[in-house]
């Protein structure tokens, strides 16, 4: 089986984020070790609010690093652009895009076993990063999200390791197809009650289609991604 390389293994501790100071890991650093690997993520890694962020189906966060030249095209060459890190990820990859990777994707990275839980819904924290009020809106509606891994199987991990597929369970559920129902074709019933029955997907995200279902309504965003305290990622 291919092994796709990483770019780039992050951790990182919490520390203060922006004007306001606050609490956020999304600032990782890239280590030369082997880290260890738990169900509730790296050894090392930390969030400020970890009633939104991090757990067990967030444990590892994941962003294709061919997306930052894409984001310069977007957005010019800003300083974080230069090298992996900028989206708070965990693994820099090449090769692998939100249209390639499924829900319930199961891949060997190092010794641990992974599998992809769901997409990333962007939050204020990179509007604060980036130093730019839209960013988290502009990563939403871009589609450029990346996702994240829940723990199968926990192990170490070090940088020289890759992704290894080791099983698709639904390769049609693709995290670019989730996207597009949610915030590009957001009423439209089968493909919600498709996401409501994925079973390996995240339970938070099944709750979302089955609201949408039931209410006739898009969850209002705004908290979310313009920078008030009860958002989260």
């Amino acid at each position: 089986m291919t092994v796709l390389p990483l770019l780039s293994l992050r951790v990182g501790p919490v520390a203060p984020l922006g004007a306001r100071g606050t609490p956020s890991g999304i600032a990782k650093f890239e280590v030369q070790r082997a880290v260890e690997l738990s169900q509730t993520g790296f050894s090392g890694d930390m969030q400020g609010d970890t009633a939104k962020h991090g757990g067990p189906e967030k444990a590892v966060h994941h962003y294709p690093h061919e997306h930052y030249a894409e984001w310069a095209q977007d957005i010019g060459q800003h300083p974080l652009l230069s090298s992996p890190g900028a989206f708070g990820e965990n693994l820099s990859t090449a090769g692998l895009t939100e249209n390639d990777v499924a829900i319930g994707d199961v891949f060997r990275l190092g010794s641990a076993i992974v599998e992809v839980s769901q997409g990333r819904q962007p939050c204020w924290r990179l509007n604060e990063r980036f130093g730019r009020k839209t960013m988290a809106r502009d990563v939403q509606s871009s589609g450029r999200t990346g996702w994240y891994y829940r723990v199968l199987q926990p192990g170490n991990v070090e940088p020289r390791n890759g992704l290894t597929l080791v099983e698709r369970s639904t390769p049609e559920w693709s995290i670019a197809r989730i996207w597009r129902i949610f915030y590009i074709d957001p009423f439209n019933r089968d493909e919600l009650a498709g996401i409501a029955a994925l079973d390996r997907l995240a339970s938070s995200w099944r709750d979302y289609a089955a609201r949408r279902l039931q209410s006739g309504r898009i969850e209002d965003w705004a908290k979310r991604l313009e920078g008030h305290e009860a958002a989260g990622d």
